[in-house]
């Protein structure tokens, strides 16, 4: 036999009613990915010339998904009739009526099933000569699993299910994990020769083992050890169950290729995220999507970062960055939101309470304190003073500005876009800037300061404010009345 299968035939037309979900079972998410796209990675990986999924509950939804997350899928549509040997006999009328070699079944639902355990299958099946091969596991307490029965020759004789097993065959503790290899000519042969007849009304694939062993064709079980590679979702308490799991291998995966997780347990990480060696991730920090780090970078504690890129050396604590680019040894935070489209130039800084959208911000310059920046254009260098507002959106359409390279934004100014500021210009602090600035200019725009004595007196006569500025001023009145005595005294 080929060690690469013809055909990797994944089944995902089940209801899934204990997830209790307007979402089909097989689109529910871990490690940000869906269950039945954790499966068609692992299906691809055999480098299957054929890689089919079969549907039928919610089908438009799973085919949608399918299709989009690879293009190159074969879909099948399971019928009325029940079970999975009838979802494979679908899966297999939809494939060329020629096809030779070894299928694999796998499920939508079995998110941690890896490719190299499939490959694994196939070299096994290949080298034993057999026309099946299951994947089996010895557990503790097997309730709820089919049972792998032994012929004497310590091949698979049958697989019982639990439903219709007899006491003796309760007892035993090697499992069906319902991942198998098939010789395509045996399968479709012996599919045709499956009833109905057992507790469940359903067509079960199982029974083609015994089929195809009472043929005298030899069936094989290969026995894994990881257990969690046969655990499928049936519900959300085991959807947790197995995206804790994943988490955690790939927190050591990362671990193992030089990154420093100081606390796995509160830090996760989506199965698509790279990150460079020596950076460090600290505590309660999430690392989603396409998320890249480079070397050497911190990110954490109480950091969120989704499809964001951070370059080398670069630090992020206490923040949201969302489809952002964070430049080489660049700082973000703490408490700051970096919204699509913000791009922090190399050595760049963006500090406390910032929110950023559709920002470029040059290399090295500085967003320190309490601002927003949307629609703008900062060019290297330049620092932005606190309080700083780009207001960008008129009610209607949103307008852009630009301020040049090492210009100053003095604290507490008001842009109202559009504006251009010019590279080495000034705004002076609480301006409300509504024209351009040419290079070197220095831009004044505030009112004028004007003091109205006696205001408190005439409008809130009464209060403890009116109360401690009369106190104030007659306190005032007595330090200068003795100040002018002294002086009198100090000419005599």
């Amino acid at each position: 036999m080929n060690a690469v299968p013809a055909a990797v035939i994944i089944l995902a037309a089940g209801e899934g009613t204990r997830m209790k979900s307007s979402t089909p079972k097989v689109l529910h998410r871990i490690g940000g990915l869906s269950l039945v796209g954790h499966a068609i990675r692992a299906a691809r990986e055999t480098q299957a010339q054929f890689v089919e999924v079969v549907v039928r509950h919610e089908r438009e939804q799973v085919v949608e998904f399918c299709t989009g997350f690879d293009p190159d899928l074969v879909v099948a549509d399971q019928d009325e009739v029940r079970g999975t040997g009838r979802a494979v006999e679908c899966g297999l009328d939809a494939l060329p009526a020629d096809l030779e070699g070894t299928v694999l079944v796998t499920y939508g639902d079995v998110p941690l099933l890896s490719g190299e355990t499939l490959r694994d299958l196939v070299a096994a099946h290949a080298a034993s000569g057999s026309v099946a091969s299951v994947v089996t596991a010895h557990v503790p307490n097997p309730t709820g699993y089919g049972r792998i029965v032994r012929a004497s020759d310590g091949g698979v004789e049958r697989i019982v299910e639990q439903k219709d097993a007899a006491e003796h065959e309760l007892a035993i503790t090697e499992i069906n994990s319902g991942i198998y290899a098939f010789d395509a000519a045996v399968l479709r042969e012996a599919l045709g020769q499956v009833g109905t007849a057992n507790a469940q009304g359903e067509k079960y694939l199982t029974d083609v083992v015994e089929i195809a062993s009472r043929a005298g064709h030899r069936v094989s079980a290969h026995v894994i050890d990881d257990l969690w590679q046969t655990e499928g979702v049936n519900d959300r308490v085991q959807l947790a169950a197995l995206g804790k799991v994943l988490n955690q291998r790939i927190c050591e995966r990362h671990m193992r290729n030089g990154v420093t997780i100081v606390d796995p347990a509160t830090t996760w990480i989506d199965t698509d995220v790279s990150i460079g060696q020596d950076t460090t991730i600290l505590p309660f920090t999430e690392l989603l999507g396409a998320t890249s780090i480079g070397a050497g970078a911190s990110i954490g504690p109480l950091v969120s970062l989704v499809d964001t890129e951070v370059g080398d050396g670069a630090k992020v604590v206490r923040a949201e960055c969302v489809l952002a680019e964070i430049g080489a040894e660049a700082s973000v935070g703490p408490f700051s939101y970096l919204r699509p489209g913000t791009v922090l130039g190399a050595k760049g800084k963006i500090g406390g309470f910032v929110e950023t959208k559709n920002a470029d911000i040059g290399p090295g310059a500085k967003v320190p304190h309490l601002t927003y920046a949307g629609d703008v254009t900062i060019g290297e260098g330049a620092n932005i003073g606190a309080g700083t507002i780009f207001a960008n959106y008129d009610g209607i359409a949103k307008h852009h500005t630009t301020i040049g390279k090492h210009s100053f934004i003095g604290s507490d100014t008001v842009i109202v876009a559009p504006v251009d500021v010019g590279d080495g210009a000034y705004v002076a602090a609480g301006s409300a800037l509504t024209k351009d600035v040419e290079p070197g200019e220095i831009a004044v725009a505030r009112g004028q300061q004007r003091n109205v004595d006696g205001w408190v007196a005439r409008a809130r006569a009464g209060t403890k404010t009116d109360a401690a500025a009369r106190a104030a001023r007659e306190a005032g009145a007595r330090h200068t009345d003795s100040s002018a005595t002294g002086g009198e005294a100090s000419a005599q």
